[in-house]
């Protein structure tokens, strides 16, 4: 049992040791190096943009125009980044972000986001994510969950079949009891931390709500929300509309202060 104990120890420890803040001020809990998840961000990016075909330069120009005016209002030690932007061939109106600042973003996506501020919306999430270390915090929160089931199963004596029928049930309750609402609160937070940006830009903030509008258009079957990693149409433009007066004035100082992108739709 003395290495059961010192498990927990070590999971405390950890625990205590790896806090870190969000741009939102939330604590969080990360065990992985930056650099590190960097280059895994760099691998994967490089191999997506092997295996999926490219749009067509116009589409590129008008994403990374966009991309461009978010970053620059971003603070220098993030804005040093090395962001990348990359437009793919895809009917799956769909974004992403990597660790290291590697976004995509797939053409069927401009079905939906139709207008340059609308697409901002989208690239400001993906860029919250970044910011956020959002990768860093679900890797950290994936590894300490399996460490502790682990530890778990043995204090108990779980084996043979009934204890990995009892395992996979608190298996199921780690996961949509503290996985998924991690997912969920994550994308709540990178809708938050990218209508700032957006809006600090000088791209109009109220175009978020028009992009969850378009989306929930599109329809199509979900889970409950309980069950899902994202939060529904519904709470996402709740809490995107009580943060709507604060980001309207960061729109207008922008404004005032001269940032107008000028992204051409192609």
């Amino acid at each position: 049992m003395r290495w059961i104990r010192c498990a927990a120890v070590a999971t405390l420890a950890l625990t205590i040791t790896a806090c870190t803040t969000s741009p939102t001020g939330r604590q969080q809990f990360t065990l992985m190096s930056d650099a590190q998840l960097n280059q895994m961000g760099r691998e994967a990016y490089d191999q997506y943009q092997q295996d999926l075909p490219s749009a067509g330069q116009a589409q590129q120009r008008y994403a990374q125009c966009v991309a461009s005016a978010i970053i620059t209002v971003l603070p220098e030690q993030e804005r040093n980044q090395d962001w990348q932007i990359h437009v793919f061939e895809s009917e799956q109106a769909n974004a992403f972000a990597l660790p290291g600042g590697y976004m995509g973003v797939n053409t069927g996506l401009f079905d939906v986001a139709v207008s340059q501020d609308q697409l901002a919306a989208v690239i400001g999430h993906e860029v919250g994510h970044v910011l956020a270390r959002h990768a860093n915090e679900r890797v950290s929160t994936q590894t300490s969950t399996q460490l502790a089931l682990s530890v778990l199963s043995s204090a108990a004596g779980m084996r043979g079949p009934g204890g990995e029928q009892l395992m996979g049930a608190l298996g199921l309750g780690a996961q949509y009891g503290i996985l998924l609402p991690f997912s969920r609160r994550h994308e709540s937070e990178a809708d938050i931390i990218g209508l700032r940006l957006m809006a600090e830009a000088g791209f109009d903030p109220r175009a978020s709500l028009e992009l969850w509008d378009n989306m929930s258009a599109q329809g199509g079957a979900r889970p409950p929300a309980w069950m899902s990693t994202h939060p529904s149409h519904g709470q996402r433009m709740q809490g995107l509309q009580a943060e709507m007066d604060n980001a309207m004035a960061r729109y207008e100082q922008a404004r005032q202060a001269g940032r107008q992108p000028n992204c051409p739709r192609p």
